[in-house]
This record gives structure tokens, sequence and C-alpha cells, in this order.
């Protein structure tokens, strides 16, 4: 009899309820962020398309997309079908998003195992004075004396 409740309950594994971040929350190395964000503005960086006797590779497209909210903004690298979500004036909830390094400042990105989601238009005002992309990282080795 108890084993036949465990099967019951098991059925259904309680969803975590997502914890919404928030643009000036976004760290470096840090993945798994949930969060509502305005599209800005898209800009195709690159677009390759591939020899057409190879069927089995689909053309790379790729866009950075400069996305926010009302603490601040960060470019998003959107891939491919990304692109076509990622309009201006789109509001987006990016699920288990994760921040890439690229040329010491931040991106944001949403892989395989993350998603996107056009939703309803964002009540906030985006604050543009605040671009995280912009600042600066330098890896720096601590060694332990």
């Amino acid at each position: 009899m108890a084993s036949n409740q465990q099967q019951e309950g098991a059925e259904k594994p309680a969803k975590r309820k997502p914890v919404f971040t928030k643009v000036d929350q976004l760290k470096p190395g840090t993945n798994g962020h949930t969060l509502v964000a305005k599209v800005l503005s898209s800009t195709t960086v690159l677009n390759k398309g591939r020899p057409s006797s190879s069927q089995n590779l689909r053309p790379t497209l790729i866009a950075e997309c400069l996305i926010g909210d009302e603490t601040g903004t960060i470019l998003f690298t959107a891939r491919n079908e990304q692109v076509e979500l990622m309009k201006p004036d789109t509001t987006v909830i990016l699920r288990n998003a994760k921040i890439d390094m690229f040329k010491g400042s931040m991106r944001l990105a949403v892989d395989k195992w993350g998603r996107i989601e056009v939703t309803e238009p964002a009540k906030f005002v985006v604050k543009e004075d605040n671009n995280l992309s912009l600042v600066e990282y330098e890896l720096v080795n601590v060694v332990e004396e």
C-alpha cells in the first residue's frame, strides 16, 4: 500500500517556481538565470550560409541584441531561430540563461537547455544608462602563498 502512494506522488515532480533575476544582478560565470527583458535593438553580426552540397549543416545566424529592464541593459547573443524572437520592442522571458564572456565583457545567452518566450509588453522603462556589457572584466589568477 505504501509503495502505491509513493508512485502516485512521483508522477508530477514539484516544479520550482522561477526566481526572476534583474539585469543588474548578473555576474560573470553565472547561469540558470530567468529574467524578463525588453529588446531595444538587434544587429546581425554573422550570417553564414552553407554550401548547398552539405544539407545536414544549417546556416549560422548570430545577432547581438541589446536587452534590458528597469535596472540596466546587457548584450544578448541570439543564435539562428532565436534571432526571429528577439525583435526590437519585443518583451521576452529568458529561461535558464547564462553569462558568456566575450573579449572581457559579459554577454547573456540561452543555449539548448534554456528557452526564450515572447510575452506581453512590459510595464517597466528600461534603464539605458547602465549597460553591463560595457564593463570590462579581467581574469586575475590568485596565487595562494
